[in-house]
């Protein structure tokens, strides 16, 4: 759990800090609490002079959904895919759809899922159909526990069958049995899966563009990024969980949410390499790469049909199946 606070730059009317508890999935820890959380706080203290602090925590998005429901007492989730919103509302921790009600369908961000590849690219990867060739080592976040590995899924079945209408769901499965049989590791969040290929495992890294994004801002990309001619932009679901919202806490909270979706934070997390859901705030950003063919999970038919025929039915069934691995 990080928590981190902010001292306003204005003399507080109170003194007792306010604590929100924010949980989210594993590469929103630097843009939320380097570049968000602290603009808020001083939004906040310059309105009611109080001091407010973050008690945050980020890992793959399956593992905060499971936090969640065991019942750490977090009021706001930001998580990486609507499934693990669903898995909320069907424990009973909020209400079912709750998060639709948000602005843009309770979407904060987005960002595409892409390749990272060594420097100078030697193994001259220019897209997901690379990744299934003979002698390449793709390095994976593990779709058990990453959210970022089932919107990968989804981007490498979707460039696949996309480049053959013709016959775009065999095509979209042969794409994903090229690529996974040739994924030599995997790791339980986005995060780490970036870890391990950093460390020296592998040829090629499916993740989001965001995390690259950030580091060669900050001067710490060791790699470099291919953009797939066509690919998913992830998208990510905010949810309140409103038993762990104190009548006292209510204005704060909502506070909080009306900010992510304000044209001041949405350019904030422009800055941090995500793309905004305010489209035409994205100009102004000239690190994001261009992509040919972009497409969202609604175009695959909506999460809850993707899940149940490319993640579960063809991934988890049919190309673990033939690879002879076992979920």
């Amino acid at each position: 759990m990080f928590v981190y606070a902010i001292w306003p730059w204005i003399a507080p009317r109170s003194h007792t800090p306010r604590t929100v508890v924010f949980y989210g999935f594993s590469i929103l820890g630097e843009a939320l609490n380097q570049i968000v959380f602290p603009e808020f706080q001083k939004e906040w203290a310059g309105r009611t002079g109080e001091i407010v602090e973050f008690a945050s925590s980020f890992a793959g998005s399956g593992t905060v959904t499971n936090q969640l429901i065991m019942g750490v007492p977090a009021q706001l989730a930001l998580l990486a895919l609507e499934p693990d919103a669903e898995r909320l509302a069907a424990s009973g921790l909020i209400e079912p759809g709750s998060w639709k009600r948000l602005p843009y369908g309770g979407v904060v961000n987005r960002t595409p899922l892409i390749i990272l590849v060594r420097p100078g690219n030697p193994k001259h990867i220019r897209d997901f159909s690379d990744l299934a060739r003979p002698g390449i080592e793709v390095v994976h976040p593990d779709p058990l526990t990453s959210g970022g590995a089932s919107w990968a899924i989804l981007a490498e079945y979707g460039a696949g069958s996309r480049s053959n209408p013709d016959r775009a769901r065999e095509a979209g499965y042969e794409l994903l049995v090229g690529l996974w049989r040739n994924v030599v590791t995997q790791a339980q969040s986005a995060r780490s899966a970036r870890t391990q290929f950093e460390n020296g495992f592998g040829d090629a890294l499916v993740t989001y563009e965001q995390e690259p994004l950030w580091d060669r801002a900050h001067g710490t990309l060791h790699s470099e990024i291919v953009y797939p001619p066509s690919t998913i932009l992830s998208e990510h679901i905010l949810v309140v969980i409103e038993r762990h919202v104190d009548p006292g806490q209510r204005k704060l909270v909502d506070a909080v949410v009306e900010f992510l979706w304000s044209e001041r934070a949405q350019r904030l997390f422009v800055k941090a390499g995500f793309r905004s859901v305010q489209k035409a705030l994205n100009a102004q950003s000239s690190e994001f790469g261009e992509i040919y063919d972009p497409f969202l999970v609604g175009e695959l038919g909506g999460w809850d049909r993707a899940k149940k025929e490319i993640v579960d039915d063809m991934w988890k069934n049919r190309v673990l199946k033939k690879l002879g691995h076992q979920p």
